[in-house]
């Protein structure tokens, strides 16, 4: 069996399936805003988010951090709970920012 030469060929992306949102303006400043931690547990945010406060927090006096433990896990069994519960929860704790920590 002889292709000839000839191969079919495909384009190897699919179709868009999410619509591009475009990204939301930066702060000014972090100065007296509250940011909140996002973690999916796997990979040194118990000693990463620690160190991130403390830097921020000298360079922008007032800033608040609203803690990974208030959010649970981005990640695993609770995964579509958690992501569903983001917007309210961030309104709730009125969140300027966020840091999200992702293992590698």
């Amino acid at each position: 069996m002889s292709n000839k030469g000839e191969y079919e060929v495909v384009w190897p992306r699919s179709p868009r399936s999410v619509k591009i949102t475009p990204s939301a303006d930066r702060l000014d400043s972090l100065k007296g805003k509250t940011i909140a931690q996002l973690w999916d547990y796997i990979f040194r945010g118990d000693e990463i988010f620690p160190i991130l406060e403390e830097e921020i927090g000298k360079r922008f006096p007032g800033t608040k951090f609203i803690n990974y433990k208030e959010f649970g896990s981005t990640h695993g069994g609770d995964e579509r709970e958690v992501i569903a519960g983001l917007p309210g929860k961030l309104k709730e704790y009125k969140v300027d920012a966020v840091i999200s920590g992702m293992g590698c």
